[in-house]
C-alpha cells in the first residue's frame, strides 16, 4: 500500500521495515495501515513463527507520527488527525495483543510513534546508537501510543520523569529501565538479522551469543532523586519537590518542566495516573483517543508544531502559560468520553 513500509516473508520470519529515511521514518497514516495489514496476513499464518521490525538507512528507527499532518489538519477539522491516531492507536493495541513473538532493532532514534512500535515487542534491541524519548510535553501533545499504559509501568517514576520532562535515554539506561531487552552493537546488527532469519526459533540463544556491554546507565545514580520527586501529588507539587530537593541534577529537570507547556504536563500527569490503574490495554488506547482528538486542535499544539518543527525558534507561546492556568474543568473536557459513534475500537 505504500512504498514507506516494506514488508515481506523471509523463511519463516515476517519482516517489517520501516522506509521513510528522509523523515527518520516519521509514521503516517498509510505506514500504520501498512504494518496493520502485514501483522494481519502473518497472525495465523503457520508458516510465520516471528515478526522483525526495522528500518532501512542508518539515521534512526522512527522519530515519531508526522506531525506537520496532525497540526495542518487540527487548524481545520481534525479529520486526517482523528483517522491517523484510529489506525495507529490500531496498530499499538494489535502488537500488544499479538500471539507471535515480535522482535525490534531499536537502532537509532526511537521517539513518539517508534516508542508505540517498540515497546509491544517482545524482543526490544538496543545499540549504541539508540537514543529513546517521549518529548511531545515540548510541542504540546502528549506521549500516546500507549505510553499511559508503558510509562507509569517502569521501575519507580521513570515513565513519569520521561513523559513530563521530554528526557533522552541511551541504551544503558534503556536496559536499565525495561525499555531494551538486549544490547548489540550496530555493526552486528546486519549479522543477527541473518542468523534470526535462518533459525528464528534460536532467539534467545542468539541473543545471548550477540549480547555487549554498554557500559554503566547514567541514569542509576539519580533514580533516587526521580522516585521521590515524580511521585508528587501533581506537577505542582513535582516542581516544588525538585527545588526542596536542590541537587544540580533536579533544578535541572525543575527547569526543563518550566520550558514545556502547562496543558501538556497536566494532561501527561492525569494519563500516566490514570493508565496505572487501567487494566486494559485497550481501555487506555481509548482514554488517548479522547485527548488525541482533543488536543490536536488546541492552541498549545499549534503553536508547539510552530516553534519546534516550523519556524523552529524553540520560544513557543503556551497558552495558559502557567500551570495555575490549567483548570481541573478544562482537564475533564480533553478526557471527557467521545460520543459513542465517535470512541476508538481495536480491530475487530
Amino acid at each position: 500500500m505504500t512504498d514507506d513500509i516494506l514488508a515481506r516473508v523471509e523463511g519463516a520470519v515476517g519482516r517489517i521495515t520501516l522506509n521513510r529515511p528522509k523523515a527518520l521514518h516519521a509514521l503516517n497514516t498509510a505506514m500504520c495501515e501498512a504494518i496493520v495489514a502485514a501483522l494481519q496476513a502473518w497472525r495465523h499464518d503457520p508458516a510465520v513463527t516471528l515478526v522483525l521490525i526495522d528500518h532501512s538507512g542508518e539515521r534512526g528507527f522512527c522519530a515519531g507520527g508526522d506531525i506537520r499532518m496532525l497540526a495542518e489538519s487540527g487548524t481545520k477539522d481534525g479529520v486526517e488527525a482523528r483517522a491517523f491516531f484510529f489506525v495507529e492507536y490500531r496498530m499499538n493495541a494489535l502488537l500488544m495483543d499479538y500471539e507471535k513473538p515480535v522482535c525490534v532493532i531499536m537502532d537509532g532514534i526511537v521517539m513518539g510513534g517508534g516508542v508505540g512500535i517498540a515497546l509491544p515487542c517482545r524482543y526490544r534491541i538496543a545499540t549504541e546508537r539508540t537514543t529513546f524519548a517521549m518529548p511531545e510535553t515540548g510541542i504540546g501533545l502528549f506521549p500516546d501510543v500507549g505510553g499511559g499504559w508503558h510509562l507509569p509501568r517502569l521501575p519507580g517514576e521513570a515513565g513519569m520523569w520521561l513523559a513530563l520532562t521530554g528526557a533522552r535515554i541511551k541504551a544503558a539506561d534503556c536496559l536499565l529501565l525495561g525499555v531494551a531487552t538486549d544490547y548489540v552493537e550496530s555493526a552486528k546488527v546486519e549479522s543477527l538479522k541473518a542468523a534470526i532469519v535462518k533459525d528464528p526459533a534460536a532467539i534467545e540463544t542468539l541473543l545471548t551469543e550477540y549480547e555487549a556491554d554498554p557500559g554503566p546507565p547514567a541514569l542509576a545514580q539519580h533514580q533516587d532523586v526521580i522516585d521521590a520527586a515524580f511521585a508528587a501529588p501533581g506537577v505542582e507539587a513535582i516542581l516544588q519537590a525538585l527545588r526542596e530537593d536542590g541537587s544540580p541534577f533536579a533544578i535541572a529537570q525543575h527547569d526543563a518542566l518550566l520550558t514545556k507547556s502547562p496543558q501538556t504536563l497536566k494532561v501527561a500527569y492525569r494519563q500516566l495516573r490514570t493508565g496505572k490503574v487501567l487494566t486494559l490495554f485497550h481501555d487506555n488506547m481509548a482514554m488517548e483517543y479522547r485527548i488525541g482528538t482533543r488536543v490536536v486542535a488546541r492552541p498549545d499544539f499549534i503553536e508547539g508544531v510552530r516553534a519546534v518543527i516550523v519556524d523552529k525558534d524553540n520560544a513557543p507561546r503556551w497558552s495558559p502559560d502557567q500551570l495555575e492556568g490549567v483548570a481541573d474543568a478544562l482537564l475533564d473536557e480533553i478526557f471527557a468520553p467521545l460520543p459513542a459513534d465517535q470512541e476508538w475500537s481495536p480491530l475487530p
